[in-house]
């Protein structure tokens, strides 16, 4: 139900620009990202090699380069709402490489904290060169971020992306720890994916949107779509981690039960499956749980239901991107959040 109203919305507002209908973002955003990683580069000058060569390993480019296009797109939207200007200013380029640098950052400590041993199908930073040097190339990249922050001269853009790696730190937090009550459980994980996932898109657009347009109104429709993208995007991920294979993903399946986290399909799944309240609990430690709950989340309707809520996430981002003047960048942002929805890795 929820994805026929998301794609008719889809529809209705793509009319009005009928010669800028399906425009592929990432066609769109590839001019303003050219020469992206190569940027990046520049911030992380490195005076020692081995730390130079896990810099050059992550970012190698071959990353989608998700978060920077969505910034980069938000950026064109705002701006020709404003004045009809269709260039992007060098700060809110900036803000798209601060906004890579920082989710690059934190999944260099993710993959620490989790023990993780592949990501984007290769070996991890800590796998290669040990948990310590990944935790300070992890903290380099960061402070490299925050040097670039600092350079666009503007305090407000400061702050606000400045509570991006604050919510990074609390969502860690709140992964570490669990609730009880059942109603809690879902209260919590949702905070824990906005602030882990949602919270540096969220933001990222609303700082291009502040440098673009001075209308407050413009920079809440800029958070409220980063916002409900970034939730709809993890939440994919969660099925992803349930309903695809190792070799499209990049990483192991069933990665997020291994680490004792209860996501959405899990949650869900609890609700037909009262006996997965006490694993998840005790965090699926004991021998046989992970099988289990896997097979009780497949067995129930958890996979359609997370699905069903990611498909509300980006109808309410499509309701209020449909809020600025008509552009083809607009009708892009529309588009990904189809893409989000559709994506299988």
């Amino acid at each position: 139900r929820f994805h026929h109203t998301s794609t008719s919305c889809l529809c209705s507002c793509s009319k009005t620009v009928s010669d800028e209908k399906y425009q592929d973002p990432f066609q769109l955003g590839r001019k303003d990202l050219k020469n992206l990683y190569e940027d990046i580069k520049k911030e992380l000058l490195v005076s020692t090699a081995e730390l130079k060569e896990m810099c050059d390993y992550y970012f190698d480019g071959k990353g989608k380069a998700f978060r920077p296009m969505i910034v980069v797109l938000m950026a064109r939207a705002c701006n020709i709402h404003h004045n009809n200007s269709r260039e992007v200013q060098a700060s809110q380029r900036s803000v798209a490489i601060i906004a890579e640098m920082i989710h690059t950052a934190s999944l260099v400590h993710d993959d620490v904290i989790d023990d993780a041993n592949s990501r984007r199908g290769k070996m991890t930073v800590n796998q290669i060169w040990g948990e310590r040097k990944a935790v300070l190339a992890g903290d380099f990249i960061l402070s490299a971020a925050s040097v670039a922050l600092a350079r666009i001269g503007n305090t407000t853009i400061i702050s606000v992306l400045t509570q991006v790696i604050e919510d990074l730190v609390r969502g860690e937090f709140l992964q570490l720890g669990s609730k009880e009550n059942e109603n809690e459980r879902f209260a919590h994980y949702l905070e824990k994916t906005f602030k882990k996932t949602a919270s540096l898109i969220a933001n990222s657009c609303k700082a291009v949107s502040i440098l673009g347009c001075p209308d407050p109104k413009v920079h809440e429709i800029a958070y409220q779509y980063g916002k409900n993208v970034g939730i709809a995007f993890q939440l994919i991920d969660d099925v992803l981690d349930f309903t695809s294979c190792a070799d499209r993903l990049g990483k192991p399946t069933a990665a997020d039960l291994k680490l004792g986290l209860a996501t959405g399909p899990v949650l869900f799944a609890c609700r037909q499956f009262p006996e997965m309240n006490a694993m998840i609990m005790r965090r699926f430690s004991k021998p046989g749980d992970v099988e289990r709950a896997r097979k009780y989340v497949l067995q129930s309707d958890g996979v359609q239901q997370t699905t069903y809520l990611a498909q509300r996430y980006c109808h309410e981002a499509t309701r209020e991107i449909s809020k600025l003047r008509p552009s083809p960048e607009r009708e892009a942002l529309i588009q990904l959040t189809e893409m989000v929805l559709m994506r299988d890795k």
